[in-house]
């Protein structure tokens, strides 16, 4: 009674506790049917979490690798740079030919030309950044930021960005007092929410085309192994078996700010560490059922046995029976005629 008191305990526990379930995820692999029965709802909650986690420590890193940009850049800045002023929306930079810095420790490639309007060179200049991984385009009227931890290249124009902080004008001098100010603490939290929203909206739906290609495989896997699964049930097991995959991403993702580690096969990866451990799950609950057949065999058998068993003592028992009975008639008999020789040859009443 206490082993299911013990396991309601646990189950309850599965169902409340985030942390407990990736720990199962990743430790416990005999445990995805169970964690797959808790339902559809609670296994989107969960990858929303997960999703969530996986965002916030993206968003972070690109906050800090910006912070450290733009440290780097105000001193560039005051000493290297030309002077420029804002106005109306357009940046101006005194300078006549584009300024490049090609390898940034932080930004990466940095492309500043704010005199140019031509579309196909400033897609030549955002493909030249995107080889790189990371880079910053400035523009006249707008600055494009490419960074390997989001997918894509985020556009800001100007008066969007900056007119809700209610810029309007600014030169060089007025930059480096405005970055060297609290005024940046609130700069950077507005920045970062704006990521979030982003970063989670696109590793979400990523994650979930992820989880869905992970499922096609679990379905093929379970064909294979001749086991009858419903598909809810495969897309959910899916979904914890992703889990040490995101774990391993957020790892990558934290060494990724600090270092320059990179990983050319890190998506492949991504889904084959998920593939496996959904098999793994699919070729355990098919030992588990091969297991519980032979179980029931065993049982049969020996129910058999035992039918078989009682069938031939019954009729040993029967046969046994037959001889005592001959044996009493007989000993009736002698005893018959016993009584007539007692009585002088003259059967006894009653026996006549």
């Amino acid at each position: 009674m206490d082993s299911n008191q013990d396991k309601n305990s646990e189950e309850i526990n599965v169902k409340k506790g985030f942390f407990k379930k990736a720990k199962m995820s990743i430790i416990n692999i005999e445990k995805y049917p169970e964690l797959a029965a808790l339902g559809f709802p609670k296994a989107i909650n969960y990858l929303i979490k997960l999703v969530a986690i996986l965002a916030i420590v993206i968003c972070v890193g690109m906050v800090y690798q910006i912070s450290k940009a733009v440290n780097e850049a105000v001193n560039y800045i005051e000493n290297n740079f030309p002077n420029f002023s804002y106005q109306e929306g357009i940046l101006d930079v005194q300078a006549d030919d584009p300024i490049i810095i090609e390898e940034n420790e932080y930004a990466g490639k940095i492309i500043i030309d704010t005199k140019t309007e031509d579309q196909e060179k400033i897609n030549q200049y955002t493909k030249e950044i995107e080889e790189v991984g990371n880079g910053i385009i400035i523009l006249k009227d707008k600055i494009l930021i490419k960074n390997q931890l989001v997918l894509g290249t985020t556009t800001y124009e100007y008066p969007q960005m900056l007119g809700q902080m209610g810029i309007t004008r600014f030169e060089k001098q007025d930059i480096i007092n405005y970055a060297r100010g609290m005024q940046m603490i609130s700069l950077y939290i507005s920045l970062f929410i704006a990521l979030l929203i982003y970063a989670f909206i696109i590793y979400f739906l990523n994650t979930l085309v992820n989880v869905l290609l992970i499922s096609v495989f679990g379905y093929l896997a379970s064909l294979f192994t001749r086991i009858k699964m419903r598909y809810v049930a495969l897309f959910n097991m899916s979904v914890y078996s992703i889990t040490l995959s995101m774990l391993l991403n957020i790892i990558y993702v934290i060494v990724n700010i600090f270092t320059s580690f990179n990983i050319e096969y890190f998506d492949v990866m991504y889904i084959s560490v998920a593939v496996i451990y959904l098999f793994a799950a699919i070729f355990m609950i098919k030992a588990d059922f091969i297991k519980k057949q032979q179980e029931l065999i065993k049982i049969a058998e020996v129910e058999k046995q035992v039918t078989k068993e009682n069938t031939e003592e019954n009729k040993d028992n029967q046969e046994n029976k037959e001889p005592n009975k001959e044996d009493k008639e007989e000993k009736e008999e002698k005893k018959d005629e016993d009584k007539k020789k007692d009585n002088g040859g003259v059967a006894p009443e009653g026996n006549s």
